[in-house]
């Protein structure tokens, strides 16, 4: 069975993305396809990029970048978390993921955003930079508005017919994730 991790994207305090996370996983958790867990940035205090060699290489000097690296080497596949903060992802995200490479490769990632606009431009630039890591990304994708999924732009109420979409994405990152899996153990 393949294992997914939901990673929450904002370490902001009064963050949404981990009760956005946590809704994911409550929702994924039901299936029977693959196994779900999250994935904090919070436990993972990574400075900003520090590593005297590029990730590519694999050859880090850091306890906490090592500590990264097993955590998502250990995974097949991901959803992405992530508010939009001036028309892109979150800044720790961003760093989060020039921290590896290989760990990134060849594993399937779907999005779930939250913003004014549903955060549609934070999943756009994340599947821009993922791509460069080889993540290959799904179609679809879950965007929330501050405005209809937010009761006074602060708790958590999703529309009932956001689960479906969660769940087309979920259903599309397993099917891939588990088609890449060849790919993965070639490596």
């Amino acid at each position: 069975m393949i294992k997914i991790g939901i990673i929450v994207g904002s370490t902001r305090p009064g963050r949404k993305a981990e009760t956005v996370a946590e809704w994911v996983r409550d929702l994924a958790v039901k299936r029977g396809d693959a196994e779900f867990e999250l994935v904090d940035l919070r436990d993972f205090p990574l400075p900003h990029l520090d590593e005297t060699l590029p990730a590519a290489f694999g050859q880090y000097e850091h306890p906490h970048t090592r500590a990264w690296s097993e955590r998502i080497a250990s995974l097949d596949g991901f959803v992405f978390v992530t508010p939009e903060y001036n028309s892109s992802t979150t800044g720790v995200l961003k760093n989060a993921i020039d921290f590896l490479y290989a760990e990134w490769a060849d594993k399937a990632a779907g999005f779930v955003s939250y913003g004014v606009d549903g955060g549609a431009r934070a999943a756009e630039h994340l599947r821009q930079m993922l791509g460069r890591v080889k993540v290959a990304d799904v179609s679809a994708q879950v965007a929330l508005s501050l405005y209809t999924d937010f009761e006074g732009f602060t708790d958590f109420k999703p529309a009932a017919h956001r689960e479906e979409a969660v769940t087309t994405m979920l259903d599309q990152i397993v099917s891939w994730g588990t088609a890449l899996r060849p790919l993965r153990a070639a490596a």
